[in-house]
């Protein structure tokens, strides 16, 4: 072979593109990964809205459905999602029994109770067991897709008057958890010397445990307490 035409076919050769070279992505930034959520709810028709919401903006996708606590602790394992919204009162596992298992696999869990619920004692006992947010199911469709943003990106989401709630709950008395079984009882409608054959204590010990609820929740009777007490989320009826 001829050095000239050497010459050619090397040229031939250095014009042609490597291998390992790869097409830039179209608009010259690649697509950002969405956020997956797992939605925990037991009315069909909530998750069917949600579902419905979500997956109708871009930055978002519905990775999971779960009808019950239980069934959302298994499926969060399954799938991993970024963000899980949690119903509070579900049977079989309620959210807070759910959130606690969850975040017991993983403390980075980012999860917001989404529910109808807005007693002082839910807010906190949600908050306490690792609730990044907590929303009522009335909140603008807006106000639930910013707070789901912004508890991806690791921020709180408590909206303010929810929050005002959650510090006079911190700030102020609480019940003990004999005086918590002694409502409980109440709310059944059971006297004085029932509560305490129950609970195994004298019926003076339930006297003064019940003195002692009125004081810190500041009523005057039986039905002001148990009525003051379920709609804090003390007890559920």
């Amino acid at each position: 072979m001829t050095s000239k035409k050497k010459t050619a076919v090397n040229s031939k050769k250095s014009a042609k593109k490597p291998k390992s070279a790869k097409k830039a992505p179209k608009g010259g930034e690649a697509k950002k990964s969405r956020i997956t959520v797992l939605i925990a709810d037991d009315h069909s028709v909530v998750r069917e809205g949600l579902v419905s919401l979500i997956t109708r903006k871009a930055d978002m996708t519905v990775i999971g459905e779960a009808g019950n606590g239980r069934e959302a602790v298994d499926l969060w394992k399954q799938h991993r999602p970024d963000v899980t919204l949690l119903d509070l009162r579900m049977p079989e596992l309620d959210g807070v029994g759910a959130l606690k298992e969850i975040r017991g696999n993983d403390q980075k869990a980012r999860i917001i109770v989404l529910t109808t619920f807005d007693g002082d004692e839910d807010i906190y006992r949600a908050i306490q067991a690792g609730a990044k947010g907590y929303l009522l199911k009335d909140a603008p469709r807006e106000a639930l897709m910013d707070c789901i943003r912004r508890v991806h990106a690791g921020e709180t989401c408590v909206p303010m008057h929810l929050a005002a709630k959650l510090a006079r709950r911190v700030s102020g008395e609480t019940l003990s958890e004999r005086e918590i079984d002694v409502l409980k009882l109440m709310a059944q409608g059971k006297s004085n010397k029932e509560i305490g054959s129950a609970l195994f204590i004298s019926e003076g010990t339930v006297k003064s445990h019940v003195k002692s609820i009125f004081a810190k929740m500041n009523v005057i009777s039986r039905t002001e307490a148990v009525a003051n007490a379920t709609r804090r989320g003390l007890i559920q009826l």
